[in-house]
């Protein structure tokens, strides 16, 4: 018998099972091991075949889309800004109220020097540019709304100082304070636009010119009020009777101009009672602005 040759193939038959062994995994799972590993099977491989064809298809189909909804959602915000501004414009003119508001520091200084010491002013008349009344900051006689805002927020501030000085304050009081003042412009501007339609008085006055002139009262009021605080009552008379004064001489120099602006340009043909009753409307309107800032103003000092 021929022993090499049998341990030759025996060796080479241990050496196939061994191949065979290592190409074989075994069947030996992880006891912490839930579910099995399936990373490296056709499962995995069908899922990176479907990334590769599918995500890029999705981005080309989702871009567009996202494109479509941004321009989409941006016309439909311009167009609900325009109708917005096409709505409000039928109520509140935007653009008038721009003008009200062109005002500058140095303009502010002197028309409040113009409120409290009006004596010393000589041209009265609001410059004009083709036909256009120039802004408030090149004319110290163009209305404004700037200073009317600002001193009626002041005024309630004030006013809320004077009660915290007196232990009287309180919100309820300080919104009914506001709301008082309010009221009584709201019923003054449309007193004086009756007046006008009632006299048939042909002027370039707006709404909006007969608000900046009420509301330039409330100056006087601060000067009042805060001379009452610090000088006592005797204090406020004084400087309440000075500004209103003030304000009766503003007004009457300011509103002749304008309700008196057709007599002037007729001249002499017009001295009929007409003119009278413009004449005693102007003096009616100046006259009722120191009432209105003794009304609303004497029972903050005490």
């Amino acid at each position: 018998m021929d022993f090499t040759s049998d341990s030759a193939g025996f060796r080479h038959r241990k050496l196939q099972s061994k191949g065979r062994m290592k190409n074989t995994a075994p069947d030996v799972s992880d006891p912490n091991q839930l579910f099995d590993d399936t990373s490296s099977g056709p499962a995995r491989h069908r899922t990176q075949e479907m990334s590769r064809i599918g995500y890029p298809a999705q981005g080309l189909l989702s871009e567009p889309v996202s494109n479509f909804a941004m321009a989409y959602g941006s016309s439909l915000a311009d167009h609900g800004k325009e109708m917005v501004d096409k709505n409000l414009a039928r109520f509140i003119p935007i653009s008038k109220l721009k003008y009200y508001f062109a005002v500058d520091t140095i303009y502010v200084a002197k028309k409040l020097g113009l409120l409290v010491f009006p004596y010393m002013h000589q041209n009265w008349e609001v410059s004009y540019q083709q036909d256009t009344p120039v802004a408030p900051r090149f004319d110290i006689n163009a209305p404004d709304l700037y200073i009317p805002a600002m001193a009626f927020i002041t005024y309630i501030l004030v006013a809320g100082l004077a009660f915290g000085t007196q232990d009287r304050f309180s919100p309820e009081i300080l919104g009914m304070q506001a709301s008082s003042a309010l009221v009584w412009l709201v019923i003054e501007v449309l007193a004086m636009l009756l007046s006008l339609y009632l006299l048939t008085v042909n002027t370039d006055l707006t709404t909006i010119d007969l608000i900046a002139f009420s509301g330039y009262k409330y100056v006087g009021m601060i000067v009042g009020v805060l001379a009452g605080l610090v000088f006592g009552r005797i204090g406020y008379y004084l400087m309440l009777l000075w500004c209103c004064i003030s304000i009766f001489v503003f007004m009457i120099r300011t509103l002749r101009l304008k309700i008196l602006s057709e007599a002037a340009a007729e001249g002499v043909l017009v001295r009929g009672a007409k003119n009278q009753l413009r004449m005693y409307l102007t003096m009616a309107i100046a006259a009722a602005q120191p009432i209105f800032m003794y009304w609303l103003t004497f029972h903050l000092i005490r």
